[in-house]
């Protein structure tokens, strides 16, 4: 990843986290020689940390080197081209993951998952304002729910949103489980990790990211992002579709007007198709693109659809890599502009699959429409032959006519891909996965456990294909 983390004020570069976990040294492997964890205490508000004069001395030792914190807007990562796996992990075989092992730390909805970025990545976010007192949640049960949660995405590309607002001297984690999480959250959970934003970092943050300075690396600090002002997410997260917290709302509100930044963003996308130019694609409704082009599919969707099936059914992970965010951008403009579009000059089949991911996202209602959302969610509970009648109707006699027919188009396409899993690797269970939050998502935030439910959802539609579509 090429992204440049130099921030506004200047400062040193940042140093990373080597992912091998060298032992510097230490024979053991510790992170630390002595065996005490240093005691960090908060203020009531969350926003300011101190410690003891021996922790401080500690820290000081280990900020000897400078200050590697850098604070200012973030910027978007650039080429991503990290190495593939041979083998793409799959799936378990359909099994809906059990939320009941762990719904004493589920209901707190600390971790939540909002669809993809606009780079086409899972987005998990984590809000330490929602983390109940220590007294009240076993970190240790927290660590081992946030691994039973990356462990449904991390054979993906994904994005981690850290929400830092809320974390008291009640309810932060100590030291030593933070080093716990880095520790055992090895390669398998940082391979495919594209971006950590940290948001509204404060002190608490820069003493931590002193402490881990000498295990850092360039490779991975290159993700890490730091966003002083929600705002600044905009560029990056479809930020209509994430539920912040009300607490860190408030919170960004006061540092607005306090501190007054610029207002950076302006893209391409719209609230009202009204608004919208007569050739845009991305951000507006299926009908505003019938209206203008003349046709149902929309050009985008068939071009990128025809393109991939000449040139991408044997790829190795098609549908689950990332691609180069500039020519992302320009390829989105070009379409947006009622431009051609030759997907052949790009250079990369993944462009065209990020592209078609992106388009479905981004329209200002899903596919499968917002009316749909909770009747699919509720599908769990029938059995398999009630299942198979009530999707049926739904499609045929709530789904609209248009949605219908763009959503053949695509399942079909999406059945090819299957049929050439020994060679790109792309199971249904797979494609679910990927296409679940592009294909139906609810006004709010989805709960993990409703996210699994339209991965399914979408599973079952793929290896249906012919009895919901051709029969």
């Amino acid at each position: 990843m090429d992204t440049d983390m130099s921030a506004s004020g200047g400062g040193d570069p940042q140093p990373y986290i080597n992912e091998d976990f060298p032992s510097d040294g230490n024979e053991d492997g510790q992170l630390f020689e002595s065996t005490e964890e240093p005691e960090f205490e908060f203020d009531e508000s969350g926003l300011e940390l101190a410690a003891d004069d021996g922790d401080m001395e500690y820290l000081a030792r280990e900020n000897s080197e400078g200050s590697a914190f850098q604070s200012g807007s973030i910027t978007p990562d650039g080429l991503i081209d990290e190495d593939f796996e041979k083998e793409l992990g799959t799936p378990s075989d359909g099994e809906e993951e059990d939320e009941g092992e762990f719904q004493d730390v589920a209901q707190h909805n600390i971790l939540e998952v909002a669809g993809d970025d606009v780079y086409g990545r899972k987005v998990i976010i984590f809000s330490s304002c929602k983390l109940p007192s220590s007294e009240k949640l076993d970190h240790q049960r927290l660590f081992l729910y946030l691994k039973h949660t990356l462990d449904q995405y991390v054979e993906n590309d994904y994005v981690i949103v850290y929400f830092h607002y809320g974390l008291t001297s009640k309810n932060k984690p100590k030291l030593s489980w933070l080093l716990q999480v880095y520790r055992e959250l090895d390669r398998k959970y940082k391979k495919n990790l594209k971006a950590l934003y940290l948001v509204h970092p404060t002190r608490f943050i820069k003493i931590l990211w002193n402490v881990f300075k000498p295990f850092i690396s360039a490779k991975f600090g290159r993700k890490v992002m730091y966003v002083n002002y929600l705002h600044e997410l905009k560029e990056h997260l479809h930020f209509d579709q994430l539920v912040v917290p009300e607490p860190v709302l408030q919170y960004d509100a006061k540092q607005v007007k306090s501190n007054k930044p610029p207002y950076p963003y302006s893209g391409d996308r719209v609230d009202d198709s009204s608004g919208a130019q007569k050739t845009q694609q991305f951000g507006v409704t299926l009908s505003h693109i019938r209206q203008n082009y003349k046709c149902v599919i929309p050009p985008v969707v068939e071009i990128s659809v025809e393109y991939l099936r000449v040139n991408a059914l044997d790829v190795e992970g098609i549908f689950r890599r990332s691609a180069n965010a500039r020519t992302l951008k320009e390829v989105q403009k070009k379409f947006n502009q009622g431009l051609t579009v030759d997907f052949c000059t790009e250079g990369d089949v993944h462009i065209a699959a990020v592209i078609l991911k992106t388009f479905l996202r981004e329209l200002q209602e899903p596919l499968l429409t917002f009316d749909l959302y909770q009747p699919i969610v509720r599908l769990h509970n029938q059995d398999e032959g009630r299942q198979m009648v009530d999707v049926q109707r739904m499609l045929r006699e709530e789904l609209p006519e248009d949605n219908y027919i763009i959503l053949k188009y695509i399942l079909q396409f999406l059945t090819e891909i299957v049929a050439h899993c020994e060679e790109n690797k792309m199971t249904s269970m797979n494609l679910s996965i990927v296409f679940g939050p592009n294909l139906l998502w609810p006004k709010g935030q989805a709960s993990l456990s409703a996210m699994g439910y339209l991965n399914n959802f979408t599973r079952y539609l793929i290896d249906h294909y012919r009895d919901l579509f051709e029969s």
